[in-house]
């Protein structure tokens, strides 16, 4: 295929945010209709030949039933793509949909791609968390070895690591939802959004619907900490082990609630991504160049940490520093490690999920990190900003990042 080239997001395509539950609007929508509704999209507004993409590459986290055997190449075979086109389904648990976008962004500046679509899809109501009964939290033997908690336990753990108070975790909470109410209203999202309309399969959806508008600092406050009970069960005898490399605790505080968690949700976005070559013979006008991605890895019971490692890592590579940034989009993984970022990066309100994040829109685990990469350049756009980075904590300490520079076109 030639030199390499620079990488470029040409358009980006997501559905809406449906809650993950069998009352959920996108609940009757497998993780296909999703992605071949995406894919059906990104041709109408592009224009593209299909049959011109060299590979699709999706991140999804559980693949197994409706989400397993290659979700992607079956996608672009129900989509009509052609049989030419290849396809890839990657896991890295939570940060597989952001991976996608950071492998495909290399292969194209690699030259082994020209026009390629990345992203993810989870539907988290029919595909469940934890349904592929991996080894990480399936095999006693193995959890009991490695140390394998839940990813709320790692979120307290971390919490009494860093000394946050319950008023703090739930002041964030409330500023995400705040953020994200004003952004839904303002149709912030409006430029990828792709509404799924109503069929036989459901109700359909044209906003994300998890964002919670009336939420005060009353009804926050309100909430039971949610992860208590694993905690008592044996798995806060797993976090202190953990802790001791780090500094000895006495006991977990439980304060995270429903509130200053991640809401999960059914969810699919794509990118299209390409050299300037392949943009300019698709008549297409680059809207942000991906400069780099890294992926980094942490303990696996203090584990969420590992997002903000990687925003560290991807800046380092490219000589940039926090204060250059003009827009974070960081993963929700619970108030505490929301804070933690903002205090070690300087990442105040204005700069940090300033539409708002997981917490209050959704998490669909293998679709959020490509949702991250799109949000962030929409921001960018918006602001007239240049620098952006999107991350994500996942599972077992691993970690994703990915910085674009904004295209004036």
């Amino acid at each position: 295929m030639g030199d390499g080239d620079d990488a470029y997001v040409l358009d980006v395509v997501r559905t809406p945010r449906g809650r993950a539950s069998a009352r959920g609007s996108l609940h009757g929508f497998t993780a296909i209709d999703l992605v071949v509704h995406l894919q059906r999209a990104l041709v109408e507004r592009t224009g593209i030949d299909p049959g011109r993409v060299d590979d699709v590459t999706l991140g999804c986290a559980t693949q197994v039933d409706e989400q397993g055997a290659d979700l992607a190449r079956t996608a672009s075979l129900v989509a009509g793509w052609g049989l030419s086109v290849p396809g890839v389904t990657l896991n890295r648990f939570c940060a597989s949909g952001i991976d996608a976008v950071g492998q495909t962004a290399a292969r194209v500046r690699a030259g082994d791609l020209a026009l390629a679509v990345a992203g993810g899809v989870e539907s988290v109501s029919r595909v469940p968390m934890f349904a592929d009964r991996g080894a990480l939290y399936a095999d006693p033997a193995l959890v009991r070895r490695l140390g394998s908690v839940h990813m709320g336990i790692a979120a307290d753990l971390n919490a009494t690591l860093e000394g946050f108070t319950r008023e703090q975790l739930d002041a964030y909470g409330l500023e995400t939802q705040t953020k994200a109410t004003r952004a839904r209203a303002e149709g912030a999202f409006a430029r990828s959004l792709v509404p799924v309309p109503a069929d036989m399969r459901g109700p359909g959806l044209d906003h994300d619907e998890l964002v919670r508008p009336g939420t005060t600092a009353e009804s926050l406050a309100a909430l039971t900490p949610a992860f208590a009970q694993l905690g008592a069960d044996g798995q806060d005898a797993v976090a202190l082990a953990a802790a001791d490399g780090i500094r000895p605790l006495d006991r977990i505080d439980h304060l995270h609630t429903v509130g200053t968690s991640p809401a999960v949700a059914d969810a699919a976005a794509l990118l299209l991504v390409g050299s300037a070559r392949a943009a300019r013979a698709s008549g297409l006008v680059p809207r942000a160049r991906i400069v780099a991605a890294a992926s980094t890895a942490v303990d696996p019971v203090v584990m969420l940490t590992a997002g903000q490692s990687a925003v560290e890592r991807v800046l380092a590579r490219a000589g940039l520093s926090a204060r250059d940034v003009d827009v974070f989009e960081f993963a929700e993984a619970f108030s505490a490690l929301c804070l933690r970022f903002r205090r070690d990066l300087d990442a105040g309100p204005d700069r940090m999920n300033p539409d708002g994040g997981t917490m209050a829109m959704g998490h669909a685990f293998g679709a959020t990190g490509a949702i991250l990469v799109g949000q962030c350049i929409e921001a960018l756009e918006r602001r007239g900003g240049r620098w952006g980075v999107a991350a994500v904590s996942g599972a077992a300490g691993l970690g994703t990042a990915v910085l674009v520079e904004r295209v004036d076109g």
